[in-house]
């Protein structure tokens, strides 16, 4: 994974990526995301990692809708990044615990 050149690489995105590397609890996590994201952001980010994690668990696009108000395009655009993404979202969900 070393090797791996984002299309996002930039300066100004290695400094976010340290910023966030640099939070140690929760707590920390909370205060940066309100301070640097509107709510509409953050709902939208939380809302695609519960796609991403409902996709994993296999549910149906129609019971994510359901389940998190999520739109068929947005389901898609997350399923999209699972089958041929850059595997952030592999990477999270087998790193923190969630249930399958």
């Amino acid at each position: 994974m070393a090797d791996y050149m984002s299309k996002l690489k930039s300066p100004d995105m290695d400094y976010l990526c340290e910023a966030m590397l640099s939070l140690e609890t929760i707590e920390e996590c909370y205060k940066f995301i309100e301070d640097i994201f509107t709510i509409n952001e953050i709902k939208s980010v939380e809302q695609r990692l519960q796609v991403a994690k409902m996709l994993k668990q296999k549910k149906t696009y129609t019971e994510i809708a359901h389940e998190t108000g999520a739109s068929t395009a947005t389901i898609s655009r997350v399923n999209k990044c699972l089958n041929y993404g850059s595997d952030g979202y592999d990477l999270v969900l087998e790193r923190i615990k969630w249930e399958e």
